[in-house]
């Protein structure tokens, strides 16, 4: 019995004392404090190493969540997919960040980056123009929310793109109608375009349009 007892002293001292071995480099990457690992993560970002500031800011926050530095790991987590351009996970951390601390003081940048990162994937007339609403909608709240956050500006500016953008886009359709001779379709769209987005240029051609479909049908 004392042998057998013996021979587990001996082997779990062994494993011990060889114990660097059966650890990868990211139980080491665990070792390091909060600080040192915000001090990474932020030196990486720096140097544009994106994808490593990521993987220092996650550790940190999934390793020290109530670390103070835990929410600076959740926003520049964000902010690292978006300098990669990967929107959709830089908006879904974003969008989280905002879940989970609706009061910091960075909110009206994070609703600011939400709207960038629908506007960014923002395309051609002739493509489906969720992109340009969700966008226009996130500028439209940070203009409601923070009329005088210094992003409120650039927000305004990015709204009447947007609005372009989907006048645009009703135009391109209401011009299809019109050369297919679908003439109701086609005023229908341009009435539409004429009341949503008056001040687009779409907008002011709206009503000449309509004025131009009526003389074709007059001659018919």
């Amino acid at each position: 019995m004392k042998t057998n007892i013996l021979i587990l002293i001996s082997t779990a001292f062994l494993i011990l004392i060889s114990g660097c071995s059966w650890f990868t480099s990211e139980d080491h990457e665990m070792e390091k404090s909060a600080k040192e690992l915000a001090t990474q993560g932020s030196l990486e970002f720096r140097e544009e190493n994106y994808k490593e500031a990521i993987k220092s800011f996650t550790t940190l926050r999934d390793w020290y969540p109530f670390s103070q530095y835990a929410i600076l790991a959740e926003l520049k987590i964000a902010d690292a997919h978006y300098k990669l351009e990967d929107y959709e996970d830089a908006r879904a951390s974003y969008e989280e960040f905002e879940s989970l601390h609706p009061e910091n003081e960075a909110i009206p940048y994070v609703i600011y980056r939400i709207a960038m990162c629908w506007y960014n994937r923002i395309e051609t007339v002739d493509k489906d123009q969720t992109p340009a609403k969700k966008a226009m909608d996130e500028f439209q709240r940070l203009v409601s929310r923070f009329p005088n956050d210094s992003h409120t500006p650039k927000a305004t500016k990015k709204i009447k793109k947007c609005m372009e953008s989907l006048a645009n886009h009703e135009e391109y359709i209401a011009i299809f109608y019109l050369k297919n001779e679908k003439y109701k379709a086609a005023i229908k769209r341009f009435e539409e375009i004429f009341a949503l987005y008056p001040d687009t240029e779409a907008g002011k051609r709206a009503m000449q349009n309509i004025d131009n479909i009526v003389k074709i049908q007059k001659k018919e």
